[in-house]
């Protein structure tokens, strides 16, 4: 019975491939982690977007902060 050798090119090839793929699907991993907290909305925002663009800002409260600095 043949045991193959750690040693031997087709068994390096192999431990190559490996690392390589291994090594893909963690940058991959890396990325989407990286896009979804991009995407993911902050916690306590007044709408999903979490970017402040929306209506859900008080209009009236920054219009009496505006007159009161006047």
């Amino acid at each position: 019975m043949y045991l193959p050798c750690l040693f031997t090119k087709p068994f390096r090839n192999m431990i190559q491939d490996i690392l390589v793929w291994l090594l893909f699907i963690i940058a991959l991993g890396y990325i989407g982690k990286l896009l979804y907290s991009n995407f993911k909305p902050s916690k306590g925002a007044a709408c999903p977007r979490g970017c402040g663009s929306c209506s859900a800002i008080d209009i009236k409260k920054i219009e009496a902060q505006l007159r009161d600095r006047a």
